[in-house]
């Protein structure tokens, strides 16, 4: 073989690179725009977006504050048979309000972290 056939056996190579780096290019590009169009189509469909009057407001009270309350454990309830009963079968049960609404405070000389030992409490 001579050097000219080699030549234009490299040139050819280096052709299809060309040609199929430029596909690629094509292929992805055209996704893009799919994508583009798809989407504006989608959102042409949604509900129109709510005007300035249609914005929710605040309560003529003003903003909800938090509220924070002690809180005690409720007995769990039995089934009829006496089980226990699943977290799907418990109603509106788990604690209620307590009759003593005074936080528990840290006291200077009981511990000062968790599971120390120390009490913690009054």
């Amino acid at each position: 073989m001579s050097t000219a056939t080699f030549e234009i056996a490299a040139s050819s190579g280096d052709v299809l690179n060309v040609i199929a780096a430029f596909a690629g290019g094509m292929i992805i590009a055209g996704a893009l725009i799919w994508a583009f169009w798809f989407g504006m189509r989608v959102r042409d469909r949604e509900l129109p977006r709510p005007g300035p009057g249609e914005q929710p407001h605040l309560p003529e009270g003003g903003a909800v504050h938090e509220m924070s309350e002690v809180r005690e454990p409720d007995e769990v309830p039995r089934s009829q048979d006496g089980e226990r009963l699943t977290p799907y079968e418990l109603h509106h049960a788990g604690s209620r309000t307590g009759k003593d609404q005074h936080r528990r405070r840290w006291m200077p000389g009981s511990s000062g972290s968790f599971g120390s030992g120390g009490l913690g409490h009054r």
